[in-house]
Order: C-alpha cells, then structure tokens, then sequence
C-alpha cells in the first residue's frame, strides 16, 4: 500500500514539473511578445498552439490526479516538439530559406529571435518541449 502512494506521489511531482514548464513557457512566450514587443513568426505561433493548452490540461491532471492527463499531454507535447525542430532546422540553416513557411511578416530564421543577444527563442521552446516529454514519459513507467 504504501509504495502505491510513493509512486503516485512520484508521478504527481513529475506532472506537476511539466505543468511548471509549461506555465513558465507560456507566460514567457506572452511576455516576449507583449513587453519585449517582439513578434512572433507562424512557427512561433504553431508552438504556442501546443504549448498553451498543456499549461490548462497538466493543471486539470494535478488535482485530483489523474494518471490518464499522460495520454491526453504526450501526443500535444510531441507534436510542438516536432515543430519546433522544424523552427530550431530553419534558424540554424540546417533548411534552406525556400523551405520557410514565414513568406510574409516575421521571418522563422531572424536573428531578432534571440534573449539576451544570444540565446535563440526557438532553443527555448525545444527546452521546454524535451522537459514536458521527458516528465511524461518517467511519469507514465514509473513503478
């Protein structure tokens, strides 16, 4: 009895450090373009799109807990890492310009996506993606 209560406290923590990332992300991707003023490319927008329901459905998942919050986060998770490498290709020129879904507005690949003058906007939401996924996953086999 007792290692079934250790296990869904293991599983809580870990669901809750993905909800955590999740926030964070959200509310800092809100405050780049909101303050910082800068504007967000389409793939910027399409990580959004997975990222600010993950925040809302983690939630949900921590109180009470629901194991099943896994199944409904991983594939949204998985999803916006998929774009993200996309972005994370595009920026760092692995994908050639003509392959780049931003044809007007912001460029994909702007050297203005940076924090701090060197720290890319896109690594950070490859962060944030790995971590949710990673937390997921150890929560979904932890025994």
């Amino acid at each position: 009895m007792r290692s079934h209560q250790q296990t869904d406290n293991r599983r809580w923590l870990l669901i809750f450090a993905s909800w955590l990332v999740a926030a964070v992300s959200s509310i800092g991707s809100l405050f780049f373009s909101e303050v910082m003023e800068l504007v967000p490319c389409i793939l910027c927008w399409y990580q959004r799109i997975f990222m600010f329901p993950l925040a809302i459905i983690l939630l949900v998942g921590l109180y009470p807990l629901d194991r099943r919050v896994v199944n409904y986060a991983l594939p949204i998770a998985i999803i916006g890492l998929l774009f993200t490498l996309y972005h994370c290709l595009l920026y760092f020129g692995f994908i050639p310009e003509n392959l780049q879904p931003c044809s007007q507005g912001v460029s994909c690949a702007d050297e203005g996506m940076e924090l701090f003058g060197f720290l890319p906007i896109p690594l950070l939401s490859l962060a944030s993606f790995s971590l949710i996924i990673l937390f997921l996953l150890t929560s979904r086999f932890s025994k």
